[in-house]
């Protein structure tokens, strides 16, 4: 602004331009430090940060994070892309294409068992319960899990909650035997529940729920039986490679803090977090959005747990039962070690990780 104003003045000649460059000067650097970023300090480090995929409601709360100066208050400079999936965002952590990401614990521990040194670490675990789910209609009268037996599950090849499927069946009774999978592409899977080609699917449950929502299947009409009620399992967390971890413990420790402070914001804030995504996508339903950022703060501000131990953490006994769940389910030949996967001393102090 200072520089557009002094540029201005070129031309001018005489004590009238002399005047009018003083007051450009002088009105150019009352602007800028008018318009600086509230709060900011000498730049810290830089974090490259990728979510864990597009931008909707439960990404949120990092865009609150970057967009309300969090970050800059907290000395930081951070770049925020879009991801493809929290698994990838755990082998592209690891392998220094981004300096931290929102990426799924039970991934890496699988990641971790296969590939004991690569470099990188859960350092808060965002998800609290998992948020993997099966999801049916009741037209199916599909009441219980057990009564999967006989019908047909649908869901993408990769799919998060089809891999983790045996531990659930093995935890409730089902017969994995007596349950036939449909693979279908992840755009197909909603829209096939709807038609009836399958008699339920697996997937994120804010992600399907909303998508049969949009469908216009009635709200009462969707059943779901989330797997965190029946297994200590995990979902996202942030990971960090360990290398910008060691070089830049500060760093990480401020970006834990403004993390913190966004999922705070969100929690009490819901339509500005909504409007402050859609700068990312102007292109969104906001009112989409909203639910499926509040269905999201369901998993991660969970009473008797952040409450207790604050935003970031869980107890150490969830994580190993998470650990042997994930080590039982995919046959791994190495069980990782707690340390190898989870280092919690970067969060904040319970006092400011309370909800």
């Amino acid at each position: 602004m200072s520089v557009c104003l002094g540029v201005c003045c070129v031309g001018l000649t005489g004590v009238s331009g002399v005047k009018f460059l003083a007051l450009g000067l002088v009105v150019g650097f009352g602007l800028g430090w008018f318009m600086k970023p509230v709060g900011t300090q000498s730049v810290v480090g830089h974090v490259r940060f990728t979510l864990d995929w597009a931008y909707q409601g439960p990404q949120a709360p990092f865009l609150v994070a970057l967009y309300k100066g969090f970050f800059a208050e907290e000395g930081l400079s951070v770049t925020i892309d879009r991801g493809y999936g929290s698994a990838k965002v755990i082998s592209d952590v690891a392998a220094g294409m981004f300096d931290a990401g929102f990426g799924d614990i039970n991934s890496l521990i699988e990641f971790k068992s296969k590939n004991p040194d690569a470099k990188v670490k859960l350092v808060a675990v965002i998800h609290v319960r998992s948020p993997l789910s099966v999801v049916t209609l009741a037209r199916t009268g599909i009441q219980t899990l057990k009564d999967l037996e006989g019908r047909r599950l649908g869901a993408p090849a990769g799919d998060a909650a089809r891999r983790v499927f045996p531990a659930l069946a093995n935890a409730v009774g089902v017969d994995l035997n007596k349950v036939e999978w449909v693979t279908m592409d992840v755009p197909l899977r909603e829209p096939m529940l709807a038609r009836g080609d399958v008699d339920a699917v697996t997937g994120f449950y804010y992600t399907v729920v909303l998508n049969l929502l949009g469908l216009e299947i009635p709200e009462g009409e969707v059943r779901v039986f989330k797997y965190g009620d029946h297994l200590p399992l995990l979902g996202n967390g942030i990971v960090v490679n360990e290398d910008f971890l060691r070089s830049n413990p500060e760093a990480v420790r401020r970006f834990l803090k403004a993390v913190v402070r966004g999922i705070k914001y969100a929690i009490q804030n819901p339509d500005d977090a909504v409007e402050i995504l859609t700068m990312r996508d102007p292109t969104l339903n906001k009112t989409v959005e909203k639910a499926r950022l509040i269905m999201a703060l369901e998993i991660i501000n969970v009473k008797g747990v952040t409450d207790k131990h604050g935003l970031g953490y869980v107890d150490q006994a969830t994580i190993e039962g998470c650990i042997d769940v994930v080590v039982r389910t995919f046959g791994l030949g190495r069980k990782p070690s707690l340390g190898e996967i989870v280092d919690l001393s970067y969060l904040p102090p319970l006092e400011y990780g309370t909800p």
